[in-house]
């Protein structure tokens, strides 16, 4: 067995090139040392109701008895935007990304995205994961009182803050194969509260 997974690696090598495997490896490493940050939630919808630009008078007991109610489905849609800072001296490239996102240790979704991403240098760009969620499955498996806090504090409007983990693993390319980072990239912040 160990043969033939020695043969399979010098074909896929003696076919793909080393130049290009070199390269593959090192945008994969420039990745997993890239400085990852929060930068903004956008795009915010609760039920439907827009409220990207925040709340207002009238959306606040919409949005209170929705949350406290006995509602079957309670989709929240918003686009997570991470900061991508590169302090290697070449590029970081990613092909591709798979996500977990969890908030205050509840997994709240998984995803991926099929999107390049090409970082110079010293540069910093914006990865944007877009992200939909049912809260009423949540609350159905998890307490509602920390889903409703969780959600109080996309809204803006929570009392104690939000511990967020993100998991990134990226998708680089030898050649012309995509081949997924053996690790997971930790990301973690906190947002709202008072």
């Amino acid at each position: 067995m160990k043969k033939r997974i020695l043969a399979l690696l010098l074909v896929v090598t003696t076919l793909v090139g080393c130049d290009s495997v070199q390269q593959g490896l090192r945008s994969t490493y420039n990745l997993i040392n890239c400085e990852y940050s929060y930068k903004s939630i956008t795009g915010l919808t609760i039920s439907g109701m827009n409220l990207s630009n925040g709340l207002s008078v009238t959306s606040i007991p919409k949005i209170t008895s929705i949350l406290s109610g006995t509602a079957t489905s309670i989709p929240l849609n918003f686009t997570l935007n991470v900061n991508v800072k590169n302090p290697n001296e070449s590029a970081a490239l990613l092909h591709g990304l798979q996500y977990i996102v969890s908030v205050d240790d509840i997994e709240f979704t998984t995803g991926s995205i099929n999107q390049t991403l090409n970082i110079a240098s010293g540069q910093t760009q914006t990865l944007p994961l877009t992200i939909g969620v049912d809260l009423a499955k949540l609350m159905k498996n998890n307490s509602k009182d920390a889903v409703t806090e969780i959600a109080k504090n996309f809204l803006g409007i929570g009392s104690k803050k939000s511990n967020v983990s993100l998991q990134l693993k990226p998708t680089f390319m030898i050649g012309n194969t995509p081949v997924a980072s053996p690790m997971y990239i930790p990301v973690n912040f906190s947002f709202g509260g008072n």
